[in-house]
């Protein structure tokens, strides 16, 4: 497999930099390049839900976006978590093997998706010919994000492309819907902060009709994501310390901070992952193009799974199904206040279901990826460390821990679910789950970024500040 090597030196915090934004130009750049040979306009995205959590274009190079890199660590932390397969992360060599295995997974994934787009009519109808070259541009743009990926992951930038990516089409996605000049309708441009200042000089746009406007992003809207950022941000930063004593040096303590949100917006990220592949198998099977629907005697049990409007009455919100009936009716959340308003006890049902199972999944990802309480305590004896007042054995830590981790888990999900439905609920101009996604993601850079300035003035803090 094609490799980024590790940097042999110590790389500058404005060489890291540097190549941040090289990674990112690149990738914008692949963004806006219509892959050849596909026309897209008349045909449906089954794949809209999973836009936001796969930082993927429609017809473009990164029509697959980070989705193989993320199902394929998914499930090499699955395997590792469960004790399936076993390595030592401290061996240099079985960490490579890891990561090796994870790339090769990820492309592996990125033909299997590639194949699966193709034959699935994603594209509409292609020839054999524009079939295959289709098929080898998303293979090699697959490959590209991979090693973009890996470039930053090695050292020589900061963050993840994963991480990335994600935050950068969040953030063009909310500054399209603040800034955007373009004017579809009456109600001015489709930028809320634009179409704001256009209804003090038009007088054929009344200033309040901006707050609740369905056919585009509303000031309401605009309000809520302000709103939302503050809050999470707020979260992110509220934690538990638990104090901590070096063994055999008096004098040495430390402390050890668990987040209110413990894991983060994991739990979100799954759950929207797996509602986007209910949404898309339920597209295929009960849909209005579906071979299943011309079977007589099947409508009823079709509608069960979900009856869908043609695209063409959403054509504002996108070439794309929405669901009107149905066990799927219930897996989306309200497209903005009006949908509230108009079916709150579908808001209910899809709120209790939301949080139920951002909880549960909270709970399993916490015993597969080392955040469970006993690994936690194992992690916190191996670094010489031990609570002051209590023995110093795995079993007592592990106990301690127990009376923190649960609940912060259960916490975390209930809120994370709660902050996501509002968002969509209210009108966010993104997602509800992008904006959570994006919003952690910048408190990781802003961290990493704060780590690193240190460490470039200070360099004997690196150690200390875990960047060796």
């Amino acid at each position: 497999m094609p490799e980024i090597k590790q940097p042999q030196r110590e790389v500058q915090f404005r060489e890291k930099l540097i190549w941040t934004v090289v990674v990112l130009i690149i990738y914008l750049i692949m963004s806006n390049v219509p892959l050849y040979g596909v026309t897209v306009q008349d045909t449906v995205d089954y794949y809209y839900w999973l836009r936001v959590i796969l930082a993927s274009q429609r017809g473009t190079l990164t029509e697959l976006g980070i989705g193989p890199i993320v199902t394929a660590g998914l499930i090499m932390q699955l395997l590792l978590g469960s004790k399936i397969i076993k390595v030592d992360m401290r061996d240099p060599y079985d960490r490579a093997m890891f990561s090796g295995s994870q790339k090769v997974l990820a492309m592996m994934l990125t033909v299997f998706n590639g194949i699966a787009y193709i034959a699935g009519g994603a594209f509409g109808q292609l020839s054999i010919m524009n079939a295959t070259l289709v098929f080898f541009q998303i293979l090699f743009a697959g490959l590209v994000i991979i090693l973009l990926d890996e470039l930053l992951q090695k050292g020589w930038g900061i963050g993840s492309g994963v991480s990335l990516f994600i935050a950068a089409g969040v953030a063009g996605q909310i500054f399209w819907n603040t800034f955007s000049f373009i004017e579809t309708d009456q109600t001015g441009a489709r930028g809320v902060l634009i179409a704001f200042i256009q209804s003090f000089t038009d007088p054929s746009i009344n200033t309040m009709d901006l707050f609740l406007r369905t056919s585009q992003p509303n000031i309401l809207g605009g309000i809520t994501t302000i709103i939302i950022f503050v809050i999470v941000i707020w979260f992110e930063s509220t934690r538990i310390e638990i104090p901590l004593a070096y063994k055999g040096h008096r004098g040495f303590t430390g402390k050890y901070p668990m987040k209110l949100l413990y894991v983060s917006n994991i739990p979100v990220i799954l759950v929207n992952a797996l509602y986007a592949n209910f949404l898309f198998f339920g597209q295929l099977l009960a849909g209005p193009d579906s071979a299943l629907r011309q079977i007589p005697g099947w409508d009823f049990w079709l509608d069960l799974i979900g009856k869908f409007e043609a695209p063409a009455q959403h054509a504002a919100q996108g070439n794309y199904l929405i669901p009107i009936k149905g066990i799927l009716y219930y897996l989306t959340p309200p497209q903005g206040i009006t949908g509230l308003i108009a079916d709150p006890g579908k808001a209910v049902i899809y709120l209790v279901i939301f949080i139920f199972l951002c909880v549960m999944l909270g709970r399993l990802w916490v015993e597969v990826s080392g955040l469970a309480p006993r690994d936690i305590a194992q992690q916190i004896l191996d670094s010489g460390m031990q609570v002051p007042g209590f023995r110093s054995s795995e079993r007592i830590i592990e106990r301690i821990l127990k009376r923190y981790i649960p609940t912060l888990v259960i916490l975390n999900g209930m809120i994370i679910a709660v902050l996501s439905f509002f968002a969509d609920s209210l009108g966010a101009l993104t997602s509800g789950t992008g904006l959570l996604i994006s919003i952690g993601i910048i408190h990781q850079y802003a961290e990493s970024l704060s780590k690193e300035m240190a460490a470039s003035q200070y360099p004997g803090m690196r150690g200390l500040l875990g960047l060796d």
